[in-house]
């Protein structure tokens, strides 16, 4: 019998896209209008992309917490306060049981088979990660288990070292990797998407 898929959970952790705020390693070598509008095409695309398939529930874990209507007609949670790893943490724990499945908004080239890939990891793995070319991950994936300890506690986000810390934090359960992909952070990066994609 295939998996019930209200639960499985696949989150997109999303910055509304304003102007100004957010991607200011982006905006710093391309401009704010370049990187808002690379924010808010990368984000449609994922929503477009991902959002309809009918194997997972999507849902926005946005900042800020407040408004959330542009965000509609999503399931929308607040990432609330704190680093990466305290906001990853409070969403995992927030959500109804089952899989869960979490990206960033800045790696547009994630597809529907990426997802599905990950999903079908944990049927027999504890975690699944997609390695970043930066030495972070583009996505994490966690079965979930009663109490269970999350890997986010000693990562060092934002650097070369955050998917190495987070593996040094499995303990030794079970992970699947995926393929390898670039997240768009800065002017030699959005180019590189740019040139290999259609979006534009």
């Amino acid at each position: 019998m295939a998996a019930d898929p209200s639960r499985k959970h696949l989150v997109l952790f999303a910055r509304q896209p304003r102007y100004g705020v957010g991607k200011r390693r982006l905006a710093a070598d391309v401009g704010d209008l370049e990187a808002l509008r690379f924010a808010r095409g990368a984000l449609e695309r994922l929503r477009r992309t991902l959002g309809a398939d009918p194997r997972w529930t999507l849902w926005l874990a946005v900042s800020p917490d407040r408004p959330t209507g542009w965000a509609a007609p999503a399931r929308v949670i607040a990432q609330g306060p704190g680093d990466l790893g305290d906001r990853l943490s409070r969403v995992v724990h927030a959500l109804p049981p089952g899989p869960v499945v979490i990206l960033g908004a800045d790696t547009p080239t994630v597809t529907r088979e990426d997802v599905a890939d990950a999903f079908a990891a944990l049927g027999s793995h504890d975690a699944v990660f997609g390695p970043a070319r930066d030495g972070g991950y583009w996505l994490i994936g966690l079965r979930r288990r009663p109490r269970q300890h999350l890997p986010f506690d000693a990562v060092r986000w934002s650097t070369e070292h955050a998917l190495a810390d987070t593996l040094a934090a499995m303990d030794g359960r079970t992970v699947a990797l995926l393929r390898m992909q670039e997240d768009v952070d800065d002017g030699p990066s959005l180019r590189r998407y740019l040139s290999r994609s259609r979006w534009r």
